[in-house]
């Protein structure tokens, strides 16, 4: 079938397409995907109908193409199939094959203007230098490889970061970092971006908090300018995005994430993410999210080691410029365990009370500016001190906490500790899973619940349960 046959009234069968198209999808999704559309040709039976980027192809086929090949059905019989094609060039439709005697449409709209408006709209993503800062975040020039302090704990996830900065090519994708928080993943992030902005300024590199994300896709949706969001987002050579878990259970975020993610993927750009949890023990995510992040590298970073922790406070002492004495550096390391940035903030301190009030820095001048956080971090309660606490309650053998076994005597007192870990520490549902012999975090929310339930119905079993924790926070 050649596009004679169709008569001469083709463009008008268009236009009504269209307008079908408009009156079902509504003025917002018109506007967004179905407006730039452009008929191309039509032969043999196939109409091919051309967008300007690939991601536009993608999402059109997806959502649109089979509704548009039945709207064509029934302007005519003849068409059997529709294409959705990339356009060559601004303005110049794809080329077709001549032997085919197909007849090329003269393009009812061309991607000239929308690519205009686009770049009317979309803040300028600029290669080397900062990035628009409503689109990116800017970077803190404190966080370089230069300044991280390698350990045993954080070794693997700094190699892997480097790996990325270093290679002209892509060498997985994505690189998800994870961690607690205050242990390095932002900084391992920022050193990313500032390696390849030095080593190749013509790079295009973009960094932000997944909240960030967020916001820009509302504000896009806001305004009916999605087209320019999702330019911008595509156009870079390199994406960070801080905090992944932030988008659990926002599903509109994840749709639109999911296509970033494909769409950069499909380009051979690199994608460096972030979250306090693995991509598996990630809540609130679609299966299909959860396994894109999983794709590249997984590379995970632990909670830091005594000789880690006074490595980090030696190198920021330098940094300062400040004569530390060797106990109080050892003090803090032994005694301040959460996290990097509570570690940092107590050196700080006391070199300020130091230069504000004009006296010397000694241990016990250290404890007395830290009192209050020496005795919070002293409150701490750990999951392994609660199951050694609650098995000598319960009589029972501390290994009876990881083992499968699932007689009552043995499982009870293990949904107690689990419930106290839930109560007492900051460790999310799979970490107290992991410590109970692997078992999942529905398992601990399943005793959380249980154990609500038993104390509401057993006074004394409440009562029980409450002396153990104090006991544990005493």
């Amino acid at each position: 079938m050649r596009s004679q046959e169709f008569g001469p009234s083709l463009e008008a069968q268009w236009v009504r397409v269209r307008a079908r198209l408009k009156g079902e999808f509504g003025e917002a999704a018109y506007k967004s995907w179905l407006k730039p559309l452009t008929l191309v040709s039509v032969e043999d039976g196939t109409v091919r109908i051309a967008v300007p980027t690939r991601f536009m192809q993608d999402w059109v086929r997806q959502h649109y193409s089979d509704r548009i090949k039945t709207l064509w059905r029934a302007e005519n019989k003849l068409v059997r199939t529709v294409e959705i094609v990339v356009q060559a060039a601004a303005g110049v439709p794809a080329p077709q094959p001549a032997s085919h005697g197909g007849t090329p449409m003269r393009p009812m709209a061309t991607a000239t203007g929308l690519r205009a408006a686009v770049s009317a709209t979309a803040p300028a993503i600029s290669r080397g230098g900062e990035e628009n800062e409503d689109f990116g975040a800017p970077l803190d020039p404190r966080f370089t490889f230069q300044t991280f302090v390698q350990g045993k704990s954080n070794e693997f996830a700094l190699a892997a970061a480097r790996r990325v900065a270093e290679e002209a090519k892509v060498p997985f994708n994505p690189l998800f970092l994870y961690g607690g928080v205050g242990l390095g993943k932002t900084h391992l992030m920022h050193a990313i971006a500032w390696h390849i902005r030095k080593r190749h300024p013509q790079r295009r590199v973009v960094y932000l908090s997944a909240e960030k994300f967020m916001y820009q896709f509302i504000r896009a949706m806001r305004f009916k300018d999605t087209m320019s969001f999702k330019e911008q987002f595509r156009s870079v050579d390199v994406l960070l995005v801080d905090d992944v878990q932030f988008i659990s259970g926002k599903d509109a975020t994840q749709e639109e994430f999911f296509h970033t993610f494909n769409a950069l993927v499909d380009q051979n750009k690199q994608i460096v993410l972030s979250a306090d949890k693995s991509p598996a023990d990630l809540e609130g995510l679609e299966d299909r999210v959860r396994s894109r992040l999983g794709w590249g590298l997984v590379a995970d970073i632990h909670p830091t080691t005594y000789e880690l922790r006074l490595g980090i406070l030696q190198s920021k002492a330098e940094k300062l410029g400040v004569a530390m004495p060797p106990k109080v550096l050892e003090f803090l390391a032994h005694k301040i365990v959460a996290n990097v940035r509570e570690l940092e903030g107590a050196l700080n301190r006391i070199v300020a009370h130091s230069t504000l009030v004009g006296r010397p820095i000694s241990l016990e001048g250290a404890q007395e500016v830290l009192h209050d956080l020496l005795r919070a971090s002293d409150r701490r309660v750990t999951i392994e001190e609660i199951q050694k606490k609650v098995a000598e309650h319960f009589a029972i053998r501390l290994a009876d906490m990881h083992s499968p076994r699932r007689a009552r005597q043995v499982a009870r007192p293990r949904q107690v500790a689990m419930y106290l870990a839930k109560q007492l520490t900051s460790r999310s549902l799979p970490e107290i899973g992991r410590k109970f012999g692997g078992r999942d975090h529905t398992t601990v929310m399943h005793a959380v619940r249980k154990i609500d339930e038993l104390r509401a119905a057993d006074a004394a079993f409440s009562e029980d349960v409450e002396l153990l924790r104090r006991m544990l926070e005493a």
